[in-house]
């Protein structure tokens, strides 16, 4: 197979799946483990992909955030497992802050028999909460219309009135180096402010934002627990250096 109908394969394939392991090339060109890496590399020079251990993702630009109905769908399974773990962590009588996210948003059906009160700024949260029957308050500020989070000073004034037990964060990416980060300063803000008043606070993302690093830092890796899925060997190894880590297993 010529290298141009490696290339094309490779990157239909991220298109497809955003991020993809070197087993899956394999499956799909049949190349060799060296000639694979040269490929990466050349695809990586070329802007077109991010090389990450064991594969590739797609090549994104700081300030570039999917909508809701955009991420809503990805690793959804994971998501799930993710959240189900973050609802062993809350007991009775607890105060939580449950931030926008489509992973934060698959917790809300794990709380549906515990005896909380949630403040959450994810618009999306609200219905279904209300369904689930659990207390819920929300927070002032500006709808930011992409991901349905309400931010801004009026958010972060709103905020000033509560005390959390537990905060839980959603995350475009987390980095050893760079931490926690999202594209959106003011969003930024929010999830900075609610962590602040919270007593514990868990950065709940799957393993794909591993090495994602957006344009507002939210705080370094040290700053939350980590519920994530299984990461590589490596990854974990010096990430557990700095914070606490917990994978969600099914």
């Amino acid at each position: 197979m010529l290298t141009n109908e490696r290339h094309t394969i490779i990157l239909k394939l991220l298109t497809e799946q955003q991020t993809i392991t070197t087993q899956d090339i394999h499956e799909a060109t049949a190349a060799s483990e060296s000639t694979i890496r040269r490929d990466l590399t050349d695809l990586e020079n070329q802007h077109k992909l991010q090389r990450i251990h064991g594969g590739a993702t797609l090549t994104e630009k700081k300030l570039q955030e999917y909508s809701i109905a955009e991420k809503s769908t990805r690793n959804l399974q994971e998501k799930q497992m993710i959240a189900k773990h973050a609802s062993q962590l809350i007991q009775d009588e607890d105060c939580i802050f449950l931030d926008a996210g489509t992973t934060t948003l698959q917790l809300i059906p794990y709380l549906k028999d515990k005896q909380v009160v949630v403040v959450t700024n994810g618009l999306t949260h609200v219905d279904l909460l209300t369904e689930h029957g659990i207390t819920t308050y929300l927070t002032g500020g500006f709808i930011k219309q992409k991901t349905s989070a309400l931010i801004g000073t009026q958010a972060i004034q709103s905020l000033e009135n509560y005390r959390f037990d537990k905060c839980f964060l959603g995350v475009n990416g987390f980095h050893l180096e760079f931490g926690y980060t999202t594209p959106d300063p003011e969003e930024a803000n929010v999830k900075q402010k609610a962590s602040s008043l919270a007593k514990s606070t868990y950065v709940l993302a799957d393993h794909t934002k591993l090495d994602r690093v957006s344009f507002a830092k939210i705080g370094d890796v040290s700053s939350a627990t980590l519920l994530t899925g299984t990461l590589p060997k490596r990854d974990y190894q010096s990430l557990s250096n700095k914070t606490t880590i917990e994978v969600a297993e099914p």
